[in-house]
């Protein structure tokens, strides 16, 4: 094996270390679980890259035996120096924060406390750099007291914590890029990402469409442009298109209701080395209260989004606040009906839909996950939306997604493809009938392979039609068959011709006629011996 595989190796088996601790102190994959493996997994990663730096800035470091003393040793000044030589990316760490010092105070009495309010010392010295705030403008920071999720012997609980910490170490991996952390990141949360996570469960965009949707955005080198995501979740989306633009090359924006996942993109972008993006991610509702903003006022636009947002959410209790004259162009189809049971569709993604068309600039594309149903749908908000997408010459394409492409709902989707400088063809994919069908727990789940993905990435930049796959259309092709998306709509209905002699023809005719003499002379010896059967009936 590759050092990068063992490596990967190494660090899920302590992931699943780290879950045993919990599991063996009642914590067992539950959301508390949740909140300890992630802040700990953090904690060790931001340890390690301080260490990592330290060592590169100063060579005495590097080469003592024991190059914790000399780091103590330090001056306060000198120390001071030192931090302010760190990348933006590394937390700024004292002495008495590293792991190594906790696992030579762990016989001390209220280890807990130690262990708990090192953490918080952390989080309070990095706070400008690391904290997500939310709509209120209140900084939620890196850690907090995470012994308090054990009932009893806390300090043998962090003891035990500490232990699966010193010995293993990610400096010699941090030259590792996206699809190393990716697979990380997916294997470190993979327990909390199924319906058994209880109210801790989500739906994640799986990368083979996440990959889709960045390289079909991305399709020339650019720099300094803006990355935002309405409903961000973990950050699959975001971490993708980053990685095709260059990490160092924009800035990601990010807004979502859930404190959970404004977390878990926290950890995504420190994992990623996107950590100059984490003041831009926000805790909020990205429908009723949409927090960036220009200089005016106005609400912040964008070079590049993505989104998979919600198909169902309730949003009843907040709906009519939204029903003001400055919502009027950004909600410009209007708002959904609220059902009357809760088992009816609440389709809040009409809603972000039009906030992503309202928040792309005059140069701005966009890549939105959609239940396929959309983009036939005859009437109400669906066909409006798909008007103004035409009628402004909005539209690049459509990639319906095979069936179970997500394996935790059973909506068939499709990705619509927004530019706002495209003005000529657009191109629509029908790539349902490809990919792999696997068992994934319960449920069935749809897999492309990279070849599938590769085709339907390059079909779509090429602007190719491909048949029974794919077909090119104009924006009047478009108005013509009533604002449809769906690629079928518009596939040929093939009739092959064979050319043939006139005596070869006359053969065949002939045939014909023979066979259906035959069958017409066969029905006719049926009738009689029918007639014959029913004149034989007696009633006893």
């Amino acid at each position: 094996m590759t050092p990068t595989v063992v490596f990967e190796k190494d660090t899920k088996a302590l992931i699943d270390s780290l879950k045993s601790v919990c599991a063996n102190y009642g914590l067992g994959n539950d959301g508390n679980e949740f909140k300890i493996i992630t802040q700990v997994f953090l904690y060790k990663f931001l340890n390690d890259k301080f260490v990592h730096e330290v060592k590169k800035l100063d060579p005495k470091i590097a080469e003592a035996e024991n190059w914790e003393a000399v780091l103590k040793s330090y001056p306060a000044e000198e120390y001071e120096m030192l931090l302010m030589q760190m990348s933006e990316s590394t937390a700024r760490l004292q002495p008495e924060h590293l792991i190594s010092s906790l696992f030579h105070q762990q016989d001390k009495p209220k280890f807990s406390e130690i262990f708990d309010n090192t953490l918080l010392d952390i989080a309070k010295e990095n706070s400008d750099i690391f904290s997500v705030v939310t709509n209120g403008g209140e900084k939620v920071v890196l850690f907090e007291n995470i012994s308090k999720y054990v009932t009893d012997q806390r300090d043998e609980f962090c003891r035990a914590i500490i232990n699966k910490l010193i010995n293993f170490s990610f400096e010699h991996i941090f030259h590792q890029k996206f699809d190393f952390y990716a697979t990380i990141f997916e294997y470190l949360i993979k327990d909390y990402n199924t319906n058994s996570g209880g109210k801790y469960a989500e739906y994640f965009t799986p990368h083979a469409v996440a990959k889709i949707m960045a390289k079909c955005l991305v399709q020339e080198e650019v720099s300094n442009v803006t990355c935002y995501d309405p409903s961000a979740g973990s950050g699959t989306l975001l971490m993708n298109l980053a990685h095709e633009i260059g990490e160092n090359k924009c800035s990601l924006y990010s807004q979502d209701i859930s404190q959970k996942s404004s977390n878990l993109l926290r950890l995504n972008l420190i994992l990623n080395d996107l950590v100059h993006s984490i003041p831009n991610i926000v805790k909020g509702n990205t429908i009723l209260d949409p927090y960036h903003r220009d200089p005016s006022g106005a609400l912040q636009q964008f070079d590049y989004i993505v989104s998979n947002p919600p198909f169902k959410l309730d949003f009843s209790d907040f709906v009519q606040d939204l029903d003001r004259k400055e919502n009027a162009e950004r909600f410009f189809a209007g708002f959904p009906n609220v059902p009357k049971t809760k088992k009816e569709s609440m389709a809040i993604y009409l809603m972000f839909l039009q906030h992503i068309m309202f928040s792309l600039n005059e140069k701005g594309k966009a890549a939105i996950v959609v239940p396929t149903g959309f983009i036939t749908a005859q009437k109400g908000i669906e066909k409006s939306i798909r008007e103004r997408m035409v009628e402004q010459k909005m539209l690049a394409g459509v990639v319906s997604m095979p069936s179970n492409i997500f394996a935790t709902t059973g909506t068939n989707v499709s990705v619509i493809f927004l530019d706002k400088q495209n003005k000529g063809d657009v191109v629509l994919i029908d790539a349902s009938g490809l990919g792999t069908t696997v068992k994934e727990g319960k449920n069935q789940k749809t897999l492309l392979s990279p070849d599938e993905e590769d085709h339907i990435i390059a079909t779509f930049n090429k602007k190719e039609a491909v048949d029974d796959f794919s077909v090119v259309v104009s924006y009047e092709d478009i108005k013509a068959k009533n604002y449809s998306l769906s690629a079928g709509q518009y596939f040929e209905v093939k009739i092959e011709y064979v050319d043939i002699t006139e005596r070869e023809f006359e053969a065949k005719l002939k045939g014909f006629e023979d066979k259906l003499a035959d069958l017409f002379t066969k029905s006719n010896e049926l009738e009689k011996e029918i007639q014959e059967n029913i004149k034989s009936l007696k009633y006893e």
